[in-house]
């Protein structure tokens, strides 16, 4: 009972991370990357859809994303979407093909950026917090129910703890690299 309760945790915790690391794949570092774009949906025949289902997303430099749809009457529908994001991007476009050029960032625009990595990062602690006390709750349960005893509650708890410590110590490695990522010119 205690175990699958630790494995479900640990199974949630390395959730919370992988959403964290592609949220942290969004923020953009002054590099052409196409996940930048994975994000973003468009209206194609009325479903939304996003827009690597619709257009094939490559890099033709490292400060160029190049678009280019399927079919021609998305070019219009892409370029909307790319103009409507928090992106702040421009992209041009020749006949079918869109390139995306990155604006370098600023001192300042870095600086943003890494306010809003660092509250990413502690969005993730929280989730992992949250899960930790799930679980502890669960163990406070099957104590009250006499599933287990008072010392497996704690063994339990001391476990959960440290599943825990390790997911937050991951999230602060991650959001480190990021950060230096970032600053970097």
């Amino acid at each position: 009972m205690i175990d699958e309760i630790l494995q479900d945790a640990g199974v949630r915790m390395d959730k919370t991370i992988e959403a964290f690391r592609l949220t942290l794949g969004k923020v953009r570092t002054g590099r052409a990357h196409p996940s930048l774009l994975d994000h973003l949906v468009v209206d194609y025949y009325g479903s939304d859809v996003p827009i690597s289902q619709v257009a094939n997303i490559g890099i033709e430099d490292a400060r160029t994303l190049t678009v280019t749809p399927w079919e021609k009457t998305m070019v219009q529908a892409i370029e909307k979407a790319i103009l409507k994001s928090d992106l702040g991007l421009n992209p041009s476009t020749a006949g079918t093909v869109m390139r995306i050029p990155m604006p370098p960032l600023t001192e300042e625009t870095r600086r943003e950026l890494v306010k809003v990595v660092r509250h990413d990062g502690e969005a993730a602690k929280v989730a992992i917090r949250n899960i930790r006390r799930d679980a502890n709750s669960d163990f406070k349960d099957l104590l009250k129910e006499k599933e287990i005893s008072e010392d497996e509650e704690r063994k339990a708890q001391d476990a959960i703890q440290k599943l825990t410590d390790a997911h937050v110590a991951e999230v602060d490695k991650i959001l480190a690299t990021k950060e230096t990522e970032l600053m970097e010119i």
